[in-house]
């Protein structure tokens, strides 16, 4: 079995530290906290400078913290070629996606992540319009706990 290389969005990186009072909330949280503690011979992670650039933006100290803590025990993925980001992230700015959603999938895409992970319905949804090629494929959370933990 080869080791799977996972982008998982800010949205995936802090659902544990969302209210766990919603069944959904729940399951995605147990999903997240799952797939972290995978084996590294089964899985790798994608840590972008889109992530740390996010993150950053956490108005919750705490969060923002355990989150930095976590996208820096490994090294930082950074574009080979920026301007080709550039462009494919405006390319899927122009599908409709919202800034930080087309450059985390752009990240994804270019870093070759063999699934683009999120809780996010609606950037699934516009994902899932994207043009060919598809690099990485976009999945949720539930969806990857099953792929991989079954």
């Amino acid at each position: 079995m080869s080791t799977l290389l996972i982008y998982l969005d800010m949205c995936c990186l802090k659902r544990p530290f969302d209210n766990q009072s919603q069944p959904r909330i729940r399951l995605e949280t147990e999903a997240v906290l799952q797939v972290l503690a995978l084996e590294p011979q089964r899985v790798k992670f994608v840590r972008s400078t889109a992530l740390l650039l996010e993150n950053s933006f956490n108005p919750l100290p705490e969060r923002a913290g355990r989150v930095d803590s976590w996208l820096r025990t490994e090294p930082t993925w950074t574009p080979p070629d920026p301007t080709a980001l550039e462009h494919r992230i405006d390319s899927l700015r122009r599908m409709g996606l919202k800034p930080f959603d087309a450059l985390h999938l752009a990240a994804a895409e270019q870093a070759g992540a063999d699934r683009f992970v999120t809780t996010d319905d609606r950037l699934l949804s516009a994902a899932a319009r994207r043009p060919a090629p598809v690099v990485s494929a976009a999945c949720s959370v539930l969806d990857l706990a099953k792929e991989l933990l079954a």
